[in-house]
């Protein structure tokens, strides 16, 4: 006798709830709340539920991310119902369980989310707004969002949330930006309170459950930080050990960053390379490799001050420091070309595609360069930089020294002979 498979397992419902309670949330929703054996859920959003949702209660515990798979696991086989704020798949669960379970084995009934409702009382077209999560994530990553005339919707992570956004944008230059918070959206006790960035510090702190909304305003003495690279030098701390602004931007052009995709910065310096590889999109990686102590902490600085504080800083010499890095996409060396290994190993860590960017101003490492051209191909360029100065009653060029750069991707048939390849170099 053959005996039938048995049913797959009833998939994973994932329920969004607002503000409003109970009284928002649909029928269909209703009904997989109501047949749940078990209800996953922040400790808000369990209360909001009536006594006919009858499943056995669990609050999420901290932290959440690796409690996850245990939970799941643990009740195994039952109906499990999980409580989200909102659109679940917007800055929500519904990412770890899909990550955990697969899109499969969910059955995601959402709720609008906060930046619709908020959307819709300020009048701002959704697809205009940039949107910057806080929650779990350090308030500088705001800084990298801010310009002229942007309007920002900034999700908090509590009540403290709208006085962090106001310092932040006091200090970084725009404090004429106007804010408003927006609470309990769609909830009977929904209010907004509406302030000059400058002045919101005397605002007392509200409700936790609140999103920040920014329309951009830069005071008209504060530098000005464009959305390509190539920022001021005047935007970084730095000891000298900087690339400068024109060699900085071709050098970003040759690396191509792309969204996903994790930078080495060999010899950080400043960490202006990683820096503005970071700013040129949210979900772009970079880790610096700095051996000097004292510039490793100015880098974490400059990275807090720029809106990247996810940069990562190794302290230590290259080639020593790679061996724990993650694979990278591409790397950029910007100092200690002449340590034995270091443009060996860095040539072995990139995959077919990768690119490596190295820059030099010494003829020691302009002639490991150009060997390196010699075999690899890619290009080798110079790049020769001016400023305009007094002379005198008069003005001339000032040269700066020129920078030697040898930029060059890794095909796949290099990639196949990667362990020799670099013996080569």
């Amino acid at each position: 006798m053959i005996r039938p498979d048995p049913a797959p397992p009833a998939p994973v419902a994932v329920v969004g709830l607002g503000a409003d309670g109970w009284e928002g949330v649909p029928e269909a929703a209703r009904d997989a709340l109501r047949a749940a054996d078990v209800l996953i859920g922040g400790p808000r959003q369990l209360a909001l539920l009536p006594p006919d949702c009858g499943g056995e209660r669990i609050a999420w515990p901290s932290p959440l991310r690796p409690a996850v798979p245990r939970l799941l696991a643990a009740h195994a086989g039952r109906a499990i119902a999980v409580l989200a704020s909102g659109d679940p798949m917007f800055y929500g669960i519904g990412r770890a369980l899909t990550e955990e379970l697969g899109p499969g084995a969910l059955r995601v009934l959402p709720h609008p989310s906060s930046v619709s409702y908020a959307c819709a009382r300020l009048g701002w077209p959704a697809e205009d707004v940039e949107v910057v999560t806080l929650v779990g994530r350090k308030p500088g990553r705001l800084a990298a969002a801010l310009h002229d005339g942007r309007r920002l919707l900034v999700l908090s992570a509590g009540a403290a949330t709208p006085a962090e956004v106001a310092a932040l944008l006091r200090d970084r230059g725009f404090g004429p930006s106007r804010m408003r918070v927006l609470e309990q959206l769609g909830g009977p006790a929904e209010r907004m309170t509406d302030a000059a960035a400058a002045d919101a510090w005397a605002l007392p702190p509200g409700d936790a459950l609140n999103v920040v909304a920014v329309e951009c305003r830069r005071a008209p003495d504060a530098l000005r930080l464009g959305a390509v690279p190539g920022l001021p030098d005047a935007a970084y701390e730095h000891d000298g050990q900087l690339t400068k602004r024109h060699v900085r931007a071709a050098t970003l052009g040759a690396l191509a960053p792309a969204p996903g995709e994790l930078l080495w910065d060999i010899g950080g310096g400043s960490g202006s390379i990683a820096v503005e590889w970071l700013r040129t999109h949210p979900s772009c990686r970079a880790v610096t490799v700095e051996r000097d102590p004292v510039r490793a902490e100015r880098i974490g600085r400059n990275a807090e001050r720029l809106g990247v504080p996810g940069l990562g800083v190794v302290t230590g010499a290259a080639p020593a420091a790679l061996g724990e890095l993650p694979r990278p996409d591409a790397v950029f060396i910007g100092g200690g070309l002449t340590a034995p290994g270091l443009l060996d190993a860095c040539w072995r860590a990139l995959p077919a595609g990768g690119r490596l960017v190295a820059n030099t101003v010494t003829l020691e490492s302009e002639a490991l360069l150009a060997d390196a051209y010699r075999r690899h191909g890619g290009d080798l360029v110079r790049l020769a930089v001016a400023h305009a100065v007094p002379v005198g009653g008069f003005t001339g060029w000032r040269q700066a020294m020129p920078v030697t750069q040898w930029a060059v991707q890794k095909t796949a048939d290099t990639a196949d002979a990667a362990g020799t390849a670099g013996a080569e170099l």
